[in-house]
């Protein structure tokens, strides 16, 4: 990675602002944030091209005693708003600040950054507690010890933050203590890393844990030996970084379409003057939507605007599916549907779906439906269609189609042929069973 320089001559003598650091006495966010300043000294980067991302907990306090960009969020996200951070403009030094209360709640946020290799440095203030909130145990709780929520010790074995980021493809990790000289020269190899790097930072927390548990920088010490957990610079490698690969990715498309747009000549013409909204509510699994698709294409072929909207329940072929259908002589910009002008009624799972828009629908509109809705409470115009007048047989899956197309030819929005040459052209995979089903419709109105 280039280090932005500054744009004026004179070195940059602090990052630090005039508002002094305010946690309790011996607290190791102190010490970190002073290494955090001298590595960014000996890297002299352009205040204005650095981003310091936080979240919630006593190191959250961290951005705003720097003189750089600061972004504060929501608690465990700091690591996903610097993602999104670096992936905006890759050429900024994105540095994430958390504690180990955050990696537990975001942990996921930090394993993703990590796989992707996306281009930020996350320093992991690890007091081994929610110091904050009044000293509850956190993921890096090691066994045993005592916290306000594990009073009779930890039951839990602690976190390896680093082992899991490094398992998970990250590119720089290394592991070490608030009192290590050389952290300083750590976070800037850090931050001049051209990939995601993390620094999991162990330090004292001087309000609840060392006094919960008789801890100090030697007890600290002999707790790193006896986790048996792996310290200094654990991985370093060479990896392409995830932001500028997107980048040069969307350079790319940006020269050539991913999804190429195909225009659609009118072939037809069709007989609206006013938008027109048509509902077409049956069972999920029973081609409701792939019918009310080929209606659309076949409202776009006719020169017309069209939309669709479908609703069915996650289960997918069970329960309802309902396709609200807008045609429209110009631009549609809205594609909500209070009240259909008409509405197609193919089965009780679609009924039960609808019962609202049949209660808005006015004797202006339409009712199309088959025989064993004919009691169905509505004001509007009903017209019954017997599927079994046909002369193909019908199934689940081509009834929809079936009585769709015969509703079509009650409506007269656009030609038969419309839908017929929809279905050649867009779904052609089906035609060969589809183009009868649209032929014999002819029959459930008398054509």
């Amino acid at each position: 990675m280039t280090i932005s320089t500054p744009l004026h001559i004179q070195p940059i003598e602090t990052y630090k602002n005039e508002r002094a650091i305010p946690f309790c006495p011996g607290c190791g966010h102190t010490l970190i944030l002073r290494h955090l300043d001298a590595a960014l000294l000996k890297l002299q980067i352009d205040p204005t091209q650095v981003v310091l991302v936080s979240d919630i907990g006593c190191v959250g306090l961290s951005d705003q005693y720097f003189a750089t960009n600061a972004f504060h969020g929501l608690h465990g996200r700091s690591a996903a708003y610097a993602t999104g951070i670096k992936l905006a403009n890759p050429d900024l030094h994105v540095i994430v600040l958390m504690g180990d209360g955050g990696m537990g709640i975001g942990g996921t946020h930090v394993i993703n950054a990590a796989r992707r290799n996306i281009g930020v440095t996350v320093l992991v203030f690890n007091n081994f507690n929610f110091g904050m909130t009044g000293g509850e145990h956190s993921v890096t709780t090691p066994e045993g010890y005592i916290t306000a929520s594990t009073r009779a010790g930890n039951p839990e074995q602690p976190l390896d933050i680093c082992a899991t980021v490094a398992v998970n493809g990250a590119g720089y990790v290394y592991r070490g203590t608030s009192f290590d000289k050389d952290l300083p020269d750590r976070m800037a190899e850090a931050i001049a890393y051209d990939g995601f790097a993390l620094l999991d930072i162990w330090e004292l927390c001087t309000a609840y844990f060392a006094p919960n548990n008789d801890f100090g920088r030697k007890e600290m010490m002999a707790m790193l030996d006896a986790l048996g957990m792996e310290t200094g610079l654990i991985q370093q490698r060479p990896l392409a970084e995830y932001a500028r690969r997107m980048q040069t990715m969307a350079e790319r498309a940006r020269d050539q379409a991913v999804m190429p747009v195909h225009d659609i000549e009118p072939q037809f013409e069709h007989r609206l003057r006013d938008k027109f909204h048509l509902v077409i509510a049956g069972s999920a699994g029973a081609k409701v939507r792939s019918a009310a698709k080929a209606a659309g294409y076949a409202a776009v072929l006719s020169g017309l605007w069209a939309t669709q909207r479908d609703d069915y329940p996650t289960t997918v072929k069970s329960g309802h599916s309902v396709s609200e259908l807008i045609f429209s002589p110009d631009e549609i910009r809205y594609t909500g549907i209070a009240k259909p002008d008409a509405l197609v009624l193919l089965s009780a799972d679609g009924l039960n779906k609808v019962r609202g828009h049949l209660a808005r629908m006015t004797e202006q509109d339409v009712l199309i439906t088959t025989p064993e809705f004919a009691d169905v409470e509505t004001a509007a115009h009903k017209i019954m269609l017997d599927p079994r007048q046909a002369d193909v047989r019908i199934t689940r899956t081509n009834r929809s189609l079936m009585v769709l197309s015969a509703a079509l030819r009650v409506l007269n929005i656009f030609p038969i042929a419309a839908l017929e040459e929809a279905v050649r052209r867009f779904q052609s995979r089906f035609a060969h069973e589809n183009l009868p089903v649209i032929a014999a419709s002819a029959k459930l109105v008398g054509d």
